[in-house]
């Protein structure tokens, strides 16, 4: 079986691969050369767990192929999947011009049947508009070919997607005739062999799924912090609130972590844009508003609970850092707390260093050199008046607290992830703070 996969982002590269690892015949397809020629040498644009070793081996086996060029390969190949990308507009609208660009040239080009499934995260209504763009290009050129479309929204966590994608809980699909259903449950036995789990329903339904599915968890972590600023408000303790509520088989205990808010690709696009989609079909989402601006405001909670200790008067304080990207195993950092939380430590005159596993080349480019990038973990914390944990990394889980002690100029650390105890920081000699408590 032949298929391929339209734009070589996070999505699409990490489909293309897994579908290659299974046995199928996949050309990946980008229009940046450069990018496309690096794949071609087994240089990855993104860091995924594992994904490097995958491209090798199946570029190395002929299963997996790269180019520049859709038309080429438009006829070849039975299931075109468009992973492009879905940028949000200043409204909070996600911008189609990229996945429309893909039908356009699908109905330019196409001599034969086609199955053109939507991996982008994509508005309700967006497959019959990929449908329209691509019948208007063939009734351009006269000609009567018969086509499907179909929505497969991903469900992939960065850090997790090879495994995610290997062995799902499930695979929404959506879909409107039998031919599209066999060709995609062709495609998906085989991660299914003993246990079929591809939920197929129509369309709008699974387009509405992805979204629907993000703002939930969306709002799930928004609801732990609001709950976690309450907690310290009143004396409570939010990891004993946490474990109480997720013990309840109605709630769990998944997404229920209070810390400085949600970032990545993901999260604040899918919940703006859900708020769009509402806005223009006369509703207003009032939960998911909520949930943005707490998401907003949570991203400065360490900055205010350092002004505190600090008296209101950063200026000059040396201030460490112990992880940029927006979440453990990537080196993703958009919409990262890290750079909020950097920029307004920066404006009230704080000297930063800091030290990321993997997100140090992407913080080079985010952030330039208005901080200083540290070699290791420690050296991060050289000199420092405090320590400000942002992302999860198990490397920063133990870390020798005597070099840390001895290196930083003031003990204090301010914990926006909840991964230390109280009372061993204490007994290390260190002041330390944390989310909801």
């Amino acid at each position: 079986m032949k298929i391929a996969i339209v734009g070589t982002g996070y999505v699409g590269i990490v489909t293309g691969t897994c579908f290659a690892e299974i046995g199928i015949n996949v050309t990946c397809i980008d229009t940046n050369a450069e990018k496309i020629e690096n794949l071609r040498k087994g240089i990855i644009p993104i860091y995924e767990n594992g994904l490097e070793e995958m491209v090798l081996r199946n570029s190395k086996a002929g299963r997996l192929n790269f180019t520049t060029s859709l038309e080429s390969i438009i006829n070849d190949v039975e299931v075109i999947f468009s992973a492009v990308g879905t940028p949000p507009d200043e409204d909070g609208s996600a911008d189609l011009s990229y996945v429309l660009e893909v039908a356009r040239t699908i109905g330019q080009h196409m001599n034969k049947y086609i199955l053109l499934v939507t991996k982008s995260t994509v508005p309700v209504g967006t497959a019959m508009k990929v449908k329209q763009t691509i019948q208007s290009e063939l009734d351009k050129r006269n000609i009567q070919l018969e086509f499907d479309v179909a929505s497969n929204p991903e469900f992939l966590k960065e850090g997790n997607a090879i495994n995610d994608f290997m062995s799902p809980d499930r695979v929404v699909v959506g879909i409107e005739s039998e031919r599209a259903k066999e060709l995609m449950s062709k495609l998906y036995k085989p991660f299914f062999l003993n246990n079929f789990r591809v939920i197929f329903m129509d369309i709008p339904s699974a387009e509405m799924t992805k979204y629907a599915a993000n703002s939930m968890l969306a709002t799930r972590i928004s609801f732990m912090n609001d709950i976690a600023n309450l907690c310290e408000l009143v004396g409570a303790d939010v990891n004993m609130v946490r474990n109480g509520i997720g013990s309840d088989s109605r709630i769990g205990r998944k997404f229920l972590y209070p810390g400085i808010g949600y970032g990545g690709s993901c999260f604040p696009k899918d919940v703006k844009a859900l708020i769009k989609t509402a806005e223009q079909n006369g509703y207003s989402m009032l939960v998911l508003k909520a949930v943005g601006e707490v998401n907003e405001l949570q991203k400065s909670i360490l900055c205010n609970k350092l002004s505190d200790y600090f008296n209101g008067d950063l200026r000059n304080k040396i201030i460490g850092i112990w992880g940029l990207s927006f979440k453990p195993e990537t080196d993703d950092m958009r919409e990262a707390p890290s750079l909020v939380i950097i920029e307004k430590l920066v404006a009230a005159g704080c000297k930063i260093r800091v030290y990321d596993p993997v997100a140090m080349e992407e913080a080079k480019r985010r952030i330039g050199n208005v901080i200083y990038y540290a070699n290791d973990m420690y050296d991060a914390v050289l000199d420092t008046d405090a320590l400000l944990l942002l992302t999860e990394w198990k490397e920063f889980r133990l870390p020798s607290w005597a070099v840390v002690r001895k290196a930083m100029k003031q003990p204090a650390i301010f914990d926006g992830r909840n991964i230390y105890e109280k009372k061993e920081m204490e007994k290390q000699g260190f002041y330390y703070s944390r989310i909801g408590k």
